[in-house]
Order: C-alpha cells, then sequence, then structure tokens
C-alpha cells in the first residue's frame, strides 16, 4: 500500500497497523511520538489531509490515498515553520508532547490565522503536557500567529 507522507508518495508493507508505527518504524519518522496508546495523550498527533488526527488509534490503511503531514513535513527544507520557531523561543521541559502541540498549533493557524487566547486555549487543551508547560505553549502559539502573519 502506498502513502502520501508529507508530500512523498512511500509504500508501506503493514496497512493494518496503527499509523503511528509505520511512521516510527516503516518510515523512520520519529518525531510523531507514542504516549497513551489510547488517544488521550496527544504526543501521536499528524495531520491527515490538514486534520488533528490521533495515529494511535488510526490504522494506516485509513491514510491511503489522503495527505499525512508529521512533524518532520511542516518545515520547507531548511525553513522551519512558525510554529517550530516560536516552540524553539519557548521551549518546554521534556519535549514529549511537543510533536502534538505544534501540529495542533499547525492546523489551527491555517483555519484561524489570528486566533484569540480562547481560540489557542482550545487547540492547545487537546494535548496533555505531563511538564504543566501549558504557558509557554500557549505563548509559543500565540508567538506562532505573529511570524505566521510576519511571513516569517
Amino acid at each position: 500500500m502506498q502513502l502520501t507522507v508529507n508530500g512523498q508518495r512511500r509504500e508501506v508493507a503493514h496497512p493494518d497497523e496503527m499509523l503511528v508505527w509505520v511512521l516510527r518504524d516503516e518510515l523512520g519518522l520519529t518525531g510523531t511520538h507514542y504516549g497513551c496508546g489510547i488517544g488521550a495523550c496527544g504526543s501521536c498527533t499528524v495531520l491527515l489531509d490538514g486534520q488533528v488526527t490521533r495515529a494511535c488509534l488510526t490504522p494506516a490503511s485509513a491514510a491511503a490515498g489522503r495527505e499525512v503531514t508529521t512533524v518532520e513535513g511542516l518545515a520547507r527544507g531548511e525553513q522551519l515553520h512558525p510554529v517550530q520557531r516560536a516552540f524553539l523561543e519557548n521551549p518546554l521541559q521534556c519535549g514529549w508532547c511537543l510533536p502534538g502541540h505544534l501540529m495542533s498549533a499547525a492546523a489551527l493557524l491555517e483555519r484561524t490565522p489570528n486566533p484569540t487566547p480562547a481560540q489557542i486555549e482550545e487547540a492547545a487543551g487537546i494535548n496533555l503536557c505531563r511538564c504543566g508547560g501549558y504557558n509557554a505553549i500557549r505563548r509559543a502559539v500565540a508567538r506562532a500567529a505573529e511570524l505566521k502573519r510576519e511571513g516569517l
């Protein structure tokens, strides 16, 4: 089976496996983290046709014919995505949740370029951070919105 991941067609041998394992083990895209395995923590978040999706709950076969974007696919060559740059300015303690927050923030900014604090809170709230870095996360998402509006 073929998947389109980060703009590239990739052959996968295990379409019945969960997408998180296909991305990590078959395709070597380890930026997508495995956390809880029940879709609650969000560390496995990817975008499927631009929509926030829990890769630990999604069979790879469900992504056939659709565009999968992982944290590795946010950057364009050497140019980091605004959410990547903003989180570098507002680092988190351990970073295990970071891929999920990056992907949720990227999806938010794609549909809402100028999010309100409440919209940022709602988008960030779907992912857990065991270190309690929620203030840094909210700052980073707001900063990413600024960078995106500035075209940086």
